[in-house]
């Protein structure tokens, strides 16, 4: 009875963490990436900015602006600094349109926050650039903790449910 239990238990703390998770790539989706996208696809420079705007007071409320999301070992592509960094030079680079720049020049302004801001993944389309972990940082290694135990529970406890199940082993 102890071991069905334990079962249940692991897999709700399996099923809670895939849910938590998953609340916060949406949060982070709608309050910083989905603008970081709409940034990317605006046609003037004044509607680039408004949304690049809030994506960076979202990122700086949030405080992620620096670090690494890595939890084992840092890599380029989880460099907090490095992407808040390009984000706030496009910000800046944007900042110095004027009414007397030339369409040329605005356009050549748009076209490089795109680069920028977008990832093109071939037949996948394209995507936000950001590092890895950044919806749950700065919990990226609870979160990892959280996953790894529930589901070595759920597998040695669900396991061990199955095997008497199917009259493997006896209670």
């Amino acid at each position: 009875m102890i071991k069905r239990l334990l079962t249940l238990l692991a897999a709700i703390s399996l099923i809670a963490f895939c849910s938590v998770r998953g609340c916060a790539c949406i949060q982070f989706d709608k309050n910083c990436a989905g603008h970081l996208k709409l940034a990317a696809d605006a046609n003037t420079v004044e509607r680039a900015r408004s949304e690049l705007d809030i994506a960076l007071k979202y990122l700086e409320n949030h405080r992620l602006t620096n670090e690494h999301t890595s939890i084992f070992y840092t890599t380029p592509d989880e460099d907090l600094s490095f992407w808040y960094g390009n984000l706030t030079d496009s910000r800046e680079e944007l900042a110095k349109i004027s009414p007397e720049t030339s369409q040329l020049e605005r356009t050549n302004v748009l076209m490089k926050l795109r680069e920028t801001i977008l990832d093109d993944k071939g037949e996948h389309g394209t995507e936000v650039t950001a590092p890895a972990g950044i919806e749950i940082y700065p919990n990226n290694a609870r979160f990892w903790w959280w996953g790894m135990v529930s589901g070595f529970l759920l597998l040695l406890f669900g396991g061990w449910w199955f095997l008497v199940s199917v009259g493997e082993i006896s209670e």
